[in-house]
């Protein structure tokens, strides 16, 4: 069975912090004491994770008709947290995280739903499997309602890849938000397995490219050309959601790396440094406080997206 999930997880490509697949894959193989699970039980993010759970919980009530959003003020935060993973089943391959097809109906409850104007989505999270990712990024820029990111902690990768369609992205003054590109995981047969037998694979004639060699210079090719498409589609995402230029993307959003904090905003990876305490009032006044054309405007767009799902034209 783990090798099972081992070959699941390494068979996708992912947009993670590379230290974080490799606790993944410490998880699935049940090695809990590897050194990737022991460096991350000390990084704090645990500890971070429930303080900001308790923050969540305390927003507010728990949204109507969500599993996991709550709503305080007209704002609705929705908690990304650890690994993100297309589906809640996907989960099994860590200790937690956050499942889109989840997130995804939360998201939609707090646009429907007339007891919220804003929605906040609380981030601390390293990344994780592509699949599912630039359409929940889609839905976000797309929203009816004002969407704000908030990230705590780790706003990386496919993390960041969401976070970068909100409306306004604020970090606090240690957050780490960027480490954009993709990765996936491999392994070679070097030497025969534990049993004395080498593992071996016979592909079809014409069907070099789903199996290659990646002791070659030829398969690595292959592999990093796929790699190279999706990342391609997450620069995309983040330019058209940051409103810059791809090539500012490229130069000046940390390279693959991360940025922190106030240098994050200098380089236009975020707005601004702030607390979530103090993002929640803000958004909470912008409620009350907005034009009265302002919100008109939200009100006649929410109408309309509900006429369009209705099918009233």
């Amino acid at each position: 069975m783990p090798d099972r999930v081992l070959a699941a997880i390494r068979g996708q490509p992912w947009a993670i912090v590379p230290e974080y697949l490799a606790a993944i894959e410490a998880v699935a193989m049940r090695l809990m004491t590897a050194p990737a699970l022991e460096a991350l039980r000390l990084d704090g993010h645990g500890e971070r994770h429930d303080h900001l759970l308790g923050a969540v919980a305390a927003m507010g009530v728990r949204l109507e008709g969500a599993r996991g959003a709550t709503v305080r003020d007209g704002v609705a935060a929705l908690p990304i947290f650890g690994p993100i993973f297309p589906r809640a089943q996907s989960m099994s391959l860590s200790s937690g995280g956050t499942s889109l097809d989840m997130l995804a109906a939360d998201f939609r409850v707090a646009v429907a739903s007339s007891a919220v104007s804003q929605i906040l989505m609380v981030v601390d999270s390293p990344g994780g499997l592509v699949s599912g990712v630039a359409e929940f990024a889609d839905l976000v820029r797309s929203s009816a309602k004002p969407v704000t990111a908030f990230v705590a902690g780790s706003g990386s990768s496919a993390a960041y890849w969401i976070a970068s369609q909100a409306g306004e992205l604020v970090v606090s003054s240690i957050a780490l938000v960027g480490n954009i590109g993709v990765v996936v995981s491999a392994s070679t047969q070097e030497a025969p397995d534990q049993n004395g037998r080498r593992a071996v694979e016979i592909v079809s004639s014409n069907a070099a490219n789903k199996r290659p060699d990646l002791t070659t210079k030829e398969g690595l090719a292959v592999i990093r050309a796929e790699l190279d498409r999706v990342e391609s589609v997450f620069i995309g995402d983040v330019a058209a959601g940051r409103k810059v230029s791809r090539d500012t993307v490229l130069q000046d959003f940390g390279r693959g790396g991360s940025l922190v904090g106030a240098a994050a905003v200098k380089a236009g990876m975020a707005d601004r440094v702030d607390t979530l305490e103090a993002t929640l009032l803000r958004l909470a006044r912008l409620r009350t406080t907005a034009p009265t054309g302002q919100r008109r405007a939200l009100a006649e767009r929410e109408l309309e997206v509900r006429h369009r799902r209705a099918g009233v034209s």
